[in-house]
């Protein structure tokens, strides 16, 4: 998700708010004459789902973490445990039992997004808000302030029921999103930091931003944690940004929203606002850039990005609106807030992104509810390409893309609006599958379960992974 409390962030979503209202009246998508009860828009906080994908469990959010601006965001796994992340902080759930998951700790640390990641004993929270300083009791400060400091912490979880602070990294205009990258021989751990929108005002976060920030941590003493590299991916500037042909803004690039590497293959997708980008990591502290897209018709902000388990695809999402807009529905259409899935053709240097087709959410939500594509995985079905995805209050959409060009949903969860009066931010904000279910972190709702019981699924029931973080994408399938 875009940040939406700081003024750097503020001109895409003003800019997404002015695509609604030029596209407003003017749609080619009339809505269908018939809707189907799978088309309903369910009432407020009532569930629906198809008959393969069921909730099994809920924990709501906690105190201190259960006010309306204490937003749930990313999750990653370790040891039968999901780590949460939270605007104020994060939590670890034990989730050995799904249907019995319950709390371990929860560790108050504000700075959104804070998005997590886990290597080994080691878990890396990424804040992206201007605070007063890098403690867990620090106080929001204006970016402008040269004092201000956003960047990386570095916990240690060997105790899940205490986790230790030990160490920060100060990066440029923050840590919006992290990549974790095992380095050689298991000595260090770099982490690739995503940040973005500059300014001139902002001392910390100088034009151009046009490089990311890569962080090592020393396994063996992560308290000596640095930065060690800033590559520049675009030396040409990246996309200019504009209007697309629809009346939606387009985002100019200035620095990159995510990564996810695929060490495996040695290879990086960047989802960078107005580009995606295939990187080799072969030398992992020069990422070098082998092909680059972008799409100046549907696109507005290229947000994540997924690999196929052979490698050969990548699904990039496009965060139309921020993710705090209502782009699900008539109005803008099955190719826009989407999905663009890329087949990688050619080898080596030579490599290609290739487009092959958009998916979509396809039932439209209500007016009050934001929706667009966000974050998901893989499910680990060796021979097939298939990915469960949070979409907001559009809830847990399960889809194959096997066939590049024809991708076709297979199984959805979803929520009501929170309210069908006005606007609240809410929804699955990711969901991820770990060890034979689906784990959603809804931003307002807590942590939701999900069992995923489909014919073409089956087979991950038994793959397992002790550790998983989706943006450092595991191979399966292989001894």
């Amino acid at each position: 998700m875009g940040k939406v409390r700081r003024s750097r962030r503020h001109a895409r979503i003003l800019g997404a708010i002015a695509g609604v209202i030029c596209l407003a009246g003017t749609s080619a998508f009339a809505a269908p004459a018939a809707v189907a009860e799978r088309d309903r828009i369910p009432g407020v906080d009532e569930i629906v789902h198809s008959r393969d994908l069921r909730q099994v469990a809920n924990i709501p959010k906690q105190p201190p973490f259960d006010t309306q601006n204490a937003y749930g965001t990313d999750i990653a796994f370790t040891k039968g445990h999901a780590i949460v992340g939270n605007y104020d902080g994060f939590v670890v759930y034990d989730v050995r039992n799904p249907y019995r998951p319950r709390v371990v700790s929860q560790v108050l640390c504000p700075g959104g997004q804070n998005d997590v990641s886990v290597h080994g004993n080691l878990l890396i929270l990424s804040t992206d808000y201007a605070r007063s300083n890098d403690s867990c009791v620090s106080e929001p400060m204006p970016a402008s302030n040269p004092l201000a400091w956003e960047g990386i912490k570095v916990f240690d979880i060997s105790d899940l029921a205490r986790p230790r602070y030990v160490a920060s990294v100060r990066t440029d205009c923050g840590s919006h999103t992290h990549t974790l990258v095992p380095g050689k021989w298991n000595r260090s751990l770099y982490v690739y930091v995503s940040s973005y929108s500059p300014a001139p005002e902002l001392p910390n976060c100088q034009p151009p931003h046009d490089r990311i920030s890569i962080v090592e941590v020393p396994l063996r003493e992560p308290g000596a944690a640095r930065l060690v590299a800033e590559p520049v991916l675009f030396p040409d500037g990246g996309n200019a940004g504009g209007t697309n042909p629809d009346g939606t803004r387009r985002a100019a690039t200035s620095g990159c929203h995510d990564l996810t590497a695929y060490p495996a293959k040695r290879l990086l997708a960047g989802a960078c606002m107005g580009d995606g980008l295939l990187i080799d990591i072969r030398n992992p502290l020069r990422p070098r850039v082998i092909n680059r897209v972008q799409d100046n018709v549907n696109f507005a902000f290229w947000h994540s990005a997924t690999f196929n388990n052979a490698g050969t695809k990548v699904v990039f999402t496009d965060e139309l609106g921020g993710g705090v807009l209502p782009t699900c529905n008539a109005t803008f259409g099955p190719d826009r807030g989407a999905d663009g899935i890329y087949d990688i053709t050619g080898r080596g240097a030579e490599r290609k992104l290739e487009f092959r087709s958009y998916f979509k959410l396809p039932r439209h939500q209500a007016e009050t509810e934001n929706c667009v594509a966000h974050n998901g995985s893989l499910v680990p079905v060796r021979g097939r390409d298939i990915m469960v995805q949070a979409w907001y209050q559009g809830g847990v959409s399960v889809w194959d893309f096997t066939d590049s060009a024809n991708p076709v949903e297979i199984a959805y969860w979803e929520r009501g609006p929170l309210s069908d009066t006005e606007r609240v931010l809410g929804g699955s904000w990711s969901a991820y599958y770990y060890n034979g279910y689906v784990y959603s972190s809804d931003i307002q709702k807590g942590l939701d379960v999900l069992n995923l019981f489909d014919w073409r699924t089956l087979p991950a029931k038994l793959v397992r992974f002790d550790e998983f973080n989706p943006q450092t994408q595991p191979r399966y399938g292989w001894r």
